[in-house]
């Protein structure tokens, strides 16, 4: 019997009696941050919930997560709701719940989801991926323990852009260039893809050379790529970029993008990030 992934761990999902698109689930030490379950693994979740929605059209082409307060360790609900179901678009809420001390739900996320039917037309890619070395002829970057545990979940071999090692201030640009996957494999789906999105450290970090507190507030991640075409990509690497926008008043955005081996263009995302001096 082949051992369950722990990707595949994090995001079981029990379908409740309560009401159709209920689900209950438990958080994962594997995939623990600082204060919480690792953004990009919250973001599957909700993701996960819809995709196992027994009314579901299509397939993801938009989520969006918003992290209300960290999940913490233990149970947690989650209720993906099909608010509207169009010819070829269909539109989800999903709303992400513990239990309080009280006993009374908290809400900890929110997110939205829109899934679609593809259908075969025109297409171009106007991102090319950059010239970078391949994988193979780039470090794996080790981390050693650090109390944060998802790190250690995949695969990362920066090109550029990587953790200062000096915090000095001297830093001068916010991007990021890193081949990446999954460290035990597992072939790529629409759950690791959303989860492999939110995968870059903060980009105040690497501007400003200065390990400031921040985390992200919302992100969002569009789908340029149909089932068939991830599972081409498998168990392979991906290419990361990301950058930073505007840092203001405690916010700034990234944007980041995933490409294949092939270079694909397979998701783009943007999210809002605080930080705190």
């Amino acid at each position: 019997m082949t051992p369950t992934h722990p990707f595949d761990k994090a995001l079981e999902l029990h379908h409740s009696d309560i009401r159709v698109g209920h689900f209950t689930g438990t958080t994962s030490p594997d995939y623990w941050n600082m204060v919480g379950p690792f953004g990009g693994t919250t973001a599957a979740l909700a993701l996960q919930a819809v995709l196992r929605h027994p009314d579901l059209l299509g397939a993801p082409i938009a989520l969006t997560v918003n992290y209300a307060a960290a999940l913490e360790a233990g149970a947690f609900d989650i209720q993906a709701t099909a608010v509207r179901t169009n010819r070829s678009t269909q539109h989800w809420t999903v709303q992400i719940t513990q239990a309080g001390a009280s006993g009374a739900p908290h809400m900890t996320t929110t997110a939205t989801v829109i899934t679609a039917v593809r259908r075969e037309t025109w297409g171009e890619n106007d991102l090319p991926m950059p010239d970078v070395p391949r994988a193979e002829a780039v470090e794996r970057i080790t981390i050693g323990p650090s109390g944060v545990a998802w790190v250690g979940q995949y695969e990362m071999r920066p090109v550029s852009g990587s953790i200062p090692s000096k915090w000095d201030g001297s830093g001068h640009h916010s991007e990021s260039r890193l081949w990446l996957r999954d460290a035990q494999p597992r072939a790529l789906d629409f759950t690791s893809l959303a989860a492999m999105s939110d995968l870059f450290y903060p980009r105040v970090w690497l501007r400003r050379a200065t390990p400031v507190p921040a985390g992200t507030v919302s992100i969002t991640t569009y789908f340029h790529a149909n089932a068939a075409q991830l599972a081409e990509v498998g168990t392979g690497y991906l290419l990361g970029s990301a950058t930073g926008q505007q840092f203001s008043n405690g916010f700034f955005d990234q944007a980041a993008q995933l490409w294949s081996e092939s270079g694909m263009l397979l998701a783009t995302s943007n999210q809002i990030v605080y930080y705190k001096e």
